[in-house]
């Protein structure tokens, strides 16, 4: 008798087992509680630090531009001699991760405060929570108005307490429009007045921007000029790899009296859509748009700053990387490609697009 006799000895290796399978959806139910227990609590966490971090700097002053500076933001750009030069401190700053210049590049904009904004601010969670605070997380590259949607929607703010919140942002920092606003998290409540939360955002940009900005760095490249810069990078770079290099570019285009033709300040310029969408996609039309900001249409810089620019962006905006470049786009999968002249611009967008412009 052979044996391995199959009827004797049946095979039950891939029978199901319902003890195994009760297991496997208990784990699952357990892990599900967890992470919704941890999605809920998440939010919790994160304002408790911020209220820690807003209560200590309740008494601080918005900075102001000084004379010396500790840690002060190097500079390797020349406007007035029209040059770039190389930084070794730059590098230093872009390299280094313990700095409180770069301690503040890797807070800014943080997914995980993004995602407990989101979850703190709907209805049902202010409800479970029965929390009077909203987290508000601005993100690099907000623009002011999704800076006020995000605190209207969380204070219930009218058009009169919108302006308000504004122009007394705007009355801290020499009347820049935009730009200012510093990305982080912030812990806001009904209590608040426009000019209180301000004050709070204020600060923070004293701290992260001001705070590091000298009266020397200030005398080369003018703060409302370093953040316009910076603002065209938050929303045209696609990271640490590119930022500086088209800022490079930006810089090489204004030394020689270019059009900066940034895409970026047409969406600017669009303004909002009925969507809510305020960076919508650029179409050939808009290169004639009758705006300031058209960066196709007129000369120099636009009026101000586009966005919220973080850290990283001042720092890319005052030390750009020496090129020859004066050209440049990502293609379909996000590479970065650079070019001396307009003929090898077009002969790079054809390889990659098909098509030159």
């Amino acid at each position: 008798m052979p044996v391995n006799n199959p009827s004797k000895y049946p095979l039950r290796v891939n029978a199901p087992r319902k003890g195994i399978q009760f297991s496997y959806l208990r784990a699952g139910a357990l892990l599900g509680i967890i992470a919704i227990s941890g999605l809920f609590l998440l939010p919790q966490v994160i304002t408790l630090e911020v209220i820690n971090e807003q209560t200590q700097t309740t008494t601080t002053q918005p900075a102001v531009v000084t004379t010396a500076v500790a840690n002060s933001f190097p500079i390797s750009v020349n406007p007035a001699t029209k040059s770039i030069v190389d930084n070794p401190q730059a590098d230093a700053f872009f390299k280094a991760n313990r700095t409180p210049l770069t301690a503040a590049v890797g807070n800014v904009g943080d997914l995980f405060s993004w995602i407990a904004s989101l979850i703190d601010n709907t209805a049902l969670y202010q409800s479970l929570a029965g929390a009077d605070g909203h987290l508000i997380s601005v993100r690099p590259g907000y623009r002011k108005e999704e800076v006020l949607s995000q605190l209207t929607n969380a204070l219930h703010w009218t058009k009169i307490q919108q302006q308000q919140f504004s122009a007394a942002v705007a009355s801290e920092n020499s009347g820049i429009p935009d730009g200012i606003f510093a990305p982080g998290n912030y812990v806001v409540d009904t209590s608040m007045t426009p000019a209180s939360v301000a004050a709070l955002m204020n600060v923070k940009f004293g701290q992260t921007i001001l705070s590091h900005y000298s009266t020397t760095t200030a005398s080369t490249v003018p703060l409302s000029d370093a953040l316009t810069v910076a603002s065209m990078l938050e929303r045209e770079a696609s990271g640490s790899s590119d930022i500086r290099i088209i800022s490079g570019i930006i810089w090489n285009r204004l030394f020689n009296n270019m059009n900066l033709q940034i895409d970026a300040t047409l969406q600017y310029a669009k303004g909002e859509n009925r969507s809510g969408n305020w960076w919508q996609k650029v179409v050939p039309a808009d290169k004639f748009i009758k705006s300031p900001y058209n960066t196709y249409a007129h000369a120099g810089l636009p009026p101000g700053p586009i966005a919220n620019p973080s850290v990283a962006s001042v720092l890319a905006a005052l030390n750009p990387v020496p090129t020859s470049c004066l050209y440049y786009f990502h293609d379909a999968r996000g590479v970065f490609h650079c070019s001396k002249t307009y003929a090898q611009h077009v002969a790079l967008l054809k390889k990659y697009y098909g098509q030159g412009k």
